[in-house]
């Protein structure tokens, strides 16, 4: 392992990379990816830079590579930002020259699929930013949720400690892309459910990674990236799970892999994402998004007492495929304060 570092970070007026490393779905749903460029623009002071498979769907992997390489080699770029997510990322990173990348740090901001170049990155030891889409965050219906721009613009532009606390409500429907309305529609809406802790006897804090539990089960199934145990002694578990919503019975699968892999006993803490529990195609009640996020903590808690029963853990934390998303940072410090029941992230 290489210490982990953090790239320089932009100032206003500073040219940003917006690049689609996965799905290119600025070529299908241009509304709230042009929404997003023209937050990015006025309300960060940032200025976008497209690359050319940036709106073209079905981009090669050498292709999206290379526009990877472009952004990051780059003097005039200062950050670079994931149009949005997808499923095939894993193609992409065989072709990445991750000399370049180490050569030419910058702050990276994605999560879902992007999880494979935040992982890519933190092996060569550059901190990234899970979090803060273009089409979903900067791109959200109505307005930006307070809480996300205001982890977004720490992330960008600011240093040191920053607190994370539970939102009062969150979404729990948003409308189709395809409809024009859907972006002048603020989403539906729910009372938040507070932060659930389990083993709050101490405070730790470590550098953070993981990500999206359904990529790092293909990279796990890929023995693509992740490194040999001991490289995790001590840092601070993300995981969170996608739209998709993966069955409880899946989660606990992929965390019982991760502790015969003997992975899941080296971390410090873990920090687990509100789960998402609605989507177009599944558009559940109340009752069944509250059983959803349920039955979820209850497996992950099965996978710990079974793997990792003394480490501390927070769940319904805001990152992930949730809204309000707070942008956290992928291999910068979190602190987990149990007696407190407080989360502090350096940015």
């Amino acid at each position: 392992m290489h210490p982990l570092r953090h790239p320089p970070k932009p100032s206003p007026g500073d040219a940003v990379a917006v690049l689609s490393p996965s799905a290119g779905l600025p070529a299908v749903f241009p509304a709230p990816y042009e929404l997003g460029l023209r937050r990015l623009r006025e309300e960060f002071g940032l200025v976008p830079v497209e690359y050319p498979t940036t709106r073209r769907a079905g981009a090669s992997p050498e292709e999206r590579a290379a526009d990877i390489h472009a952004a990051f080699a780059d003097p005039g770029i200062t950050a670079v930002f994931a149009s949005i997510g997808g499923e095939d990322q894993i193609l992409v990173t065989p072709h990445l020259d991750t000399e370049l990348l180490r050569a030419h740090p910058k702050p990276f901001f994605g999560y879902s699929d992007n999880t494979n170049l935040l992982v890519t990155l933190w092996n060569l030891g550059i901190v990234g930013y899970h979090g803060g889409s273009v089409m979903v965050q900067l791109g959200r219906p109505a307005a930006m949720a307070p809480s996300t721009a205001g982890s977004l613009r720490a992330a960008l532009f600011g240093s040191g400690p920053h607190e994370l606390t539970a939102p009062d409500r969150i979404d729990t429907a948003t409308g189709d892309w395809a409809d024009p309305a859907t972006l002048d529609r603020e989403p539906d809406s729910e009372p938040a459910e507070p932060w659930t802790w389990h083993n709050p006897n101490r405070r730790v804090e470590g550098p953070t990674w993981g990500g999206n539990i359904e990529v790092l089960s293909w990279l796990l199934m890929a023995d693509r990236g992740i490194l040999p145990p001991e490289a995790y002694e001590g840092c601070v578990l993300l995981l969170e799970t996608s739209e998709e919503m993966p069955r409880a019975a899946e989660v606990y699968r992929v965390l019982r892999s991760l502790g015969e892999r003997g992975l899941l006993k080296r971390f410090a803490a873990l920090v687990m994402g509100r789960a998402k529990a609605w989507h177009l195609d599944r558009p559940n009640g109340p009752r069944e998004r509250a059983r959803y996020r349920a039955e979820q903590r209850e497996a992950v808690l099965r996978a710990l007492c079974e793997y990792a029963p003394g480490i501390p853990a927070v769940f319904d934390v805001d990152l992930g495929h949730t809204d309000p998303q707070v942008v956290v940072p992928y291999g910068g410090t979190m602190t987990v304060d149990g007696p407190a029941r407080r989360l502090t992230a350096a940015y």
